[in-house]
């Protein structure tokens, strides 16, 4: 067989005298340049990638918040010989390249659902659980931060004796749902866990909430999709203090409860599952009042700013669980419809607990140690408080490092 210039021929001609061995290092060399072929296509598409990206990054406004992750995105770093001499600028440029590149949300997605099927059932701290549950995987536990934690509250304690302290810490999701959590996951004994919590601290009131959560743990007590309790749970644990308290519990049916649905938490935000069903808020409307606070000093300032219990608006962005309270503020005060004043430390579980207070206090302000820089003596001397409860999530108590400023005079 011959083409019109012989060509053909000749090399069919010339393979038909080449050994087997010769064929097969000749085939292997073919294989080996279309693999090298093949990597320079690659390289070449992905520099063409890399160089699009660039320049559309430094022709459009960078992105500040990330709905999909709900964090704040790195912005472009300002170039200075200091910042290049101490590798900072290299750093913040790496951080701000990946944080604003086009498409990002897509490529994380299509990242977790890559893990998803190859059986993937923890990312990025977060279990894929039963029932549509994604549940945060058990933070390591910091023993000295703890243990500093343990002696701010029992010296906080011992600075106040004639006010009424307790001490509520509340489980995470996985130390009531343990059941939920995927097989093979490894699972610790949180009401053990939240004992040694209370037995550290001998001088204070301790509300050991566990046990009533775990009864009622086929209803909605914690959304699917973030790791907050439900405003449910918190009514739960509410009640069960109101029983340790002596308190008459805030009556539900006497108000109406309103909605807000589409709600996808801090867990999908890191999981991003292609099922997840969305959450449902609910709160009470209640006109009371919360005052915010702009702290820049130990005690009360004088004035602040008034508003209603819930920022509505925040219904309508991806973080929705924000809308309690205003948020997480340093020191802001609720006003009650019941007698006497009660003084809340808290993380964010406590928000959607707090308004159920109106019930039975007629003031409860509200200490957040994230926005709040300064012990609570003067706090404490000008408002004279009845009751003081500290509220965490077991998971925040155990690593907070701010709480040690419940001990801190001033």
């Amino acid at each position: 067989m011959r083409s019109s210039d012989g060509r053909l021929g000749y090399v069919l001609h010339s393979q038909e005298k080449l050994t087997p061995e010769q064929k097969q290092m000749a085939r292997r060399r073919r294989i080996l340049q279309g693999r090298a072929a093949q990597g320079i296509c690659i390289l070449a598409a992905f520099a063409a990638i890399s160089l699009f990206a660039a320049g559309w990054l430094l022709l459009r406004q960078d992105r500040t918040f990330s709905d999909s992750e709900n964090r704040m995105l790195a912005q472009k770093p300002s170039l200075t010989l200091a910042s290049l001499a101490d590798g900072s600028f290299a750093e913040g440029l790496e951080r701000w390249y990946a944080d604003q590149f086009p498409g990002r949300d897509l490529w994380i997605t299509a990242d977790l659902t890559f893990q998803r099927a190859l059986g993937v059932r923890e990312m990025n701290g977060v279990y894929l659980g039963a029932d549509g549950y994604l549940l945060e995987a058990p933070a390591q536990e910091d023993a000295a931060q703890l243990g500093q934690t343990e002696a701010a509250i029992c010296a906080f304690a011992a600075q106040h004796p004639d006010i009424r302290l307790t001490a509520a810490i509340v489980p995470n999701a996985w130390g009531v749902l343990s059941e939920k959590l995927p097989a093979g996951a490894p699972v610790e004994d949180q009401k053990a866990l939240i004992d040694a919590i209370d037995q550290a601290v001998p001088d204070v009131r301790t509300a050991n909430l566990t046990e009533a959560l775990r009864s009622c743990r086929s209803e909605p007590l914690y959304y699917r999709t973030d790791h907050h309790w439900t405003s449910l749970g918190a009514y739960y644990a509410y009640s069960q203090l109101c029983d340790a308290l002596g308190l008459a519990p805030f009556d539900t049916a006497a108000h109406t409860a309103l909605t807000a649905d589409h709600f996808y938490g801090t867990h999908y935000a890191k999981a991003r599952t292609w099922n997840a069903v969305p959450d449902v808020i609910t709160y009470y409307d209640l006109a009371n009042t919360l005052t915010v606070w702009n702290v820049t000093a130990a005690g009360q300032p004088a004035e602040g700013q008034t508003t209603g219990l819930y920022d509505t608006e925040k219904l309508s962005v991806y973080d929705k669980y924000a809308m309690f309270l205003h948020g997480n503020n340093g020191l802001s005060r609720v006003q009650g419809n019941g007698s006497g004043r009660i003084l809340v430390i808290k993380d964010s579980y406590a928000n959607c607990f707090v308004p159920y207070l109106t019930a039975n206090y007629a003031d409860i302000d509200v200490v957040d140690f994230r926005n709040y820089n300064y012990g609570l003596d003067q706090l404490i001397a000008d408002n004279g408080y009845d009751q003081i409860l500290v509220l965490y999530s077991f998971d925040s108590f155990k690593s907070d490092p701010y709480l040690y400023r419940a001990g801190v005079t001033g």
